[in-house]
């Protein structure tokens, strides 16, 4: 057989993807995929069944519709204080996943060396094999998932080009301390380095938590390039609409990265979604109501059956750990979850570089109907107990 590439050898297919196909062939109730089951705002779908007869259905410029770019910048600055202007500095994609990608693609040669802070989502050490560069895994400790900053230093001394920043972070739930990213930038300034930005979950926050734009300090904004999706934000996770903020120069070759990845993203999804970016602020407020409601309920019933987790501060992914039970593989215990409780979960081994099988993530981005349903069937999790 001719020979394969290399670099696809050491990743797996996403385990978090997988996990729904799983569930999907056993029944269980899927909290391992983070999609969310509330509908999109009416005025988005409205405005896209309206687009269905009216279009547009062709492409629109490679980098986003220029209407969208415009409401797309208007938002940003609303929420971060930061103007990116539309025309030189703003790229819609295909999903945050694109974005991440263009973004790891457009600043890093082979060769060149990335900081990851570990748990990670399971995209980011794939996106730096795919890019032929070698990823840095800096651990975040429990119980608060802080970072020590002579491990943050010692990752840019042996040459860190840039620093992927998950913020709020998946699948821990942390929400980064303004202290902590002064500590960030203070390094990267030292070290000259880019911060790749990941904050899909900027309006999913917990009180008394806030969301800092890592853009938004000191000298940052030259250093940082912002990713983003939409999908979590306006529950349209199927859009895959996606984006990219960044200095002109950065701009210019995430641009070329983008245009050969996939031209572009769908003309009537970025024509409908200018309806979700325009909305009042009541709607952020009433997103974070929600998700506070939800995390709520499941975090109080995984109490109730004595399960031992780390309360997130935003998102809404919880890590629970399930040393008690006696599994050496978590991959195993959730095959074992979904077939003999159903309920599915992500093993928390995909998210850390180190050697770790005592976590699962399980996500409440679901009706409360659907999280009391699985809330009881883990009333039985004990059974699983070796």
């Amino acid at each position: 057989m001719i020979t394969l590439s290399e670099r696809t050898k050491y990743f797996t297919d996403s385990v978090i993807r997988r996990m729904t196909r799983i569930c999907n062939g056993c029944g269980a109730i899927n909290l391992s995929q983070g999609f969310p089951d509330n509908p999109p705002p009416f005025e988005m779908t409205q405005s896209l069944s309206e687009i269905a007869l009216s279009g547009p259905h062709q492409y629109s410029i490679t980098f986003g519709a220029q209407d969208t770019r415009e409401a797309l910048s208007a938002k940003i600055e609303h929420f971060s204080g930061l103007r990116y202007n539309p025309d030189t500095e703003l790229c819609i994609t295909c999903g945050g996943t694109e974005a991440m990608m263009s973004a790891v693609m457009a600043t890093l040669n082979p060769g060149d060396k990335i900081a990851i802070f570990s748990p990670f989502y399971e995209n980011y050490g794939a996106d730096a094999i795919l890019c032929g560069a070698e990823p840095i895994y800096v651990p975040l400790h429990t119980p608060d998932f802080s970072f020590d900053e002579k491990e943050l230093e010692k990752a840019f001394s042996q040459g860190a080009k840039a620093l992927i920043l998950c913020n709020p972070s998946n699948p821990s739930g942390k929400v980064f301390t303004r202290d902590e990213l002064l500590t960030i930038a203070k390094l990267v300034e030292k070290y000259n380095a880019f911060v790749i930005t990941d904050e899909v979950y900027e309006h999913i926050i917990f009180e008394p938590y806030t969301h800092t734009y890592f853009a938004s300090l000191d000298g940052m904004r030259e250093r940082t390039i912002m990713c983003n999706s939409l999908s979590k934000t306006y529950s349209i996770t199927g859009w895959r609409l996606g984006y990219v903020a960044a200095p002109p120069e950065v701009m210019d070759r995430i641009r070329k990265v983008h245009d050969f990845l996939t031209v572009g993203a769908a003309a009537p999804l970025q024509k409908a979604i200018i309806k979700g970016l325009t909305l009042p602020d009541s709607y952020y407020q009433d997103v974070r109501a929600l998700f506070t409601h939800r995390k709520n309920l499941f975090c109080g019933g995984l109490k109730k059956l004595n399960l031992d987790f780390y309360e997130p501060q935003g998102t809404y992914f919880v890590l629970v750990d399930i040393s008690s039970f006696g599994y050496d593989d978590d991959y195993q215990f959730c095959l074992d979850l979904a077939n003999k409780i159903k309920v599915g979960a992500v093993p928390g081994s995909s998210f850390f570089k180190e050697k770790e099988n005592r976590y699962i993530r399980l996500h409440f981005a679901k009706s409360d109907e659907v999280l009391n349903s699985a809330l009881k069937n883990l009333e039985d999790i004990h059974l699983l107990k070796k």
